[in-house]
C-alpha cells in the first residue's frame, strides 16, 4: 500500500498556532515529522494518530504531544464528520524539557488527560490565549505567545503522573543550559559532553533520546531564535548578529537563517517592522 503524500510544513523558529474545526476527510502525512515540537488539543469530535501499526484516538479533553522527528499521521477519526482543535508548533524554552516528559504511547507520540476540571479550564483558557497572542498584533506576540505556552505546559504539568525530575537526565538539562548560555562561542560537541562528563558517544545518543533533536539542531535552534529577536530589537548589522549568535560566516548565517524562516535576515527585518508601523 503506497503511503499518503506528504503535507508540507515549514519550519517554524519560534511558534506558530492554529484554531481549527476539521472536516471527515482532513489529515496530515509527514513521515519524518517536523523539526519543532507539536502540541494538539481536542475540543470536540475525535482525531486519529497513527503510529506503527498502532492508532490513538483523541477525545475531547485529550492533549497529544509531537516531539521532533516522530511521524506525524493524524486527521479526523473515521467514524466522525468533525475534529475541532487547538494546536501550536514550537521549539521548547531550555527549561521546558521536564515539562514535556508525557506519558508516552509510542515513541516521540505522548497523551495527557487532565481529570480536575478547574485545572483543564486553565490550561485550555491559557491555550487559547496563546493562539491569540500568536496570531495577534503585539509587537512581541511571539515572546507573549510562548510565555502563555509556558503556562499551559505548567498547568499539564499538575495532571502529569508521571512528572518527576528524574524523568529527565539532568545531564541533558545541564548541558542545554549550557549551550543556550554560550550561544557566541565555538562549542563542539566534545566541549559539551565533557562540560556533563560523558564521553562524546554517549552525550549524544542520551541528547537525541531526551529532546528529540541533536545537541547541533538544539544549539542552532537557540542561535537562530537568538538573532532573529536581535533583528527585530537592535539595529545591529547582520554581520554583528551573526558573530553574536555565534556564526563564522555572515553568509552561512543568512543561508541557515533562510532556510528556517523561508526570509532572508534582512528581509526578515524589513518585514517586521514594515508590519509594526502599519499596527501604529
Amino acid at each position: 500500500m503506497p503511503l499518503p503524500a506528504e503535507t508540507s510544513h515549514d519550519d517554524v523558529l519560534t511558534i506558530m498556532t492554529g484554531h481549527f474545526s476539521q472536516a471527515s476527510g482532513y489529515s496530515a502525512f509527514r513521515s519524518k515529522g517536523t523539526r519543532d515540537w507539536l502540541l494538539i488539543y481536542t475540543e470536540s469530535g475525535k482525531g486519529r494518530f497513527g503510529f506503527g501499526r498502532g492508532e490513538l484516538v483523541a477525545e475531547p479533553g485529550d492533549w497529544v504531544l509531537l516531539r521532533p522527528g516522530t511521524l506525524h499521521d493524524y486527521g479526523v477519526e473515521s467514524s466522525l464528520k468533525q475534529w475541532k482543535l487547538l494546536w501550536a508548533h514550537f521549539q521548547p524554552r531550555a527549561h521546558w524539557l521536564s515539562l514535556l516528559a508525557w506519558p508516552m504511547v509510542h515513541r516521540g507520540l505522548m497523551k495527557l488527560t487532565i481529570p480536575d476540571a478547574a485545572v483543564r479550564d486553565k490550561a485550555v483558557s491559557r491555550f487559547l490565549q496563546t493562539h491569540q497572542l500568536a496570531t495577534g498584533t503585539l509587537r512581541h506576540r511571539d515572546l507573549l505567545a510562548m510565555n502563555a505556552l509556558e503556562e499551559v505546559l505548567l498547568w499539564c504539568d499538575q495532571a502529569n503522573v508521571q512528572a518527576n525530575p528524574g524523568d529527565v537526565d539532568s545531564r541533558v538539562r545541564d548541558a542545554m543550559d549550557y549551550l543556550v548560555q554560550n550561544l557566541h562561542h565555538k562549542l563542539t560537541q566534545n566541549d559539551v559532553a565533557s562540560h556533563v562528563g560523558l564521553s562524546v558517544s554517549r552525550f549524544a545518543h542520551l541528547f537525541k533520546t531526551e529532546t528529540g533533536r541533536t545537541p547541533q539542531q538544539f544549539l542552532e535552534a537557540q542561535r537562530l531564535d537568538r538573532a532573529a529577536q536581535l533583528l527585530l530589537r537592535t539595529t545591529f548589522s547582520v554581520k554583528q548578529i551573526a558573530t553574536e549568535v555565534g556564526f563564522d560566516s555572515p553568509f552561512y548565517f543568512s543561508l541557515r537563517f533562510k532556510s528556517r524562516v523561508k526570509l532572508s535576515p534582512k528581509a526578515f527585518r524589513q518585514k517586521n517592522r514594515v508590519q509594526d508601523e502599519g499596527r501604529g
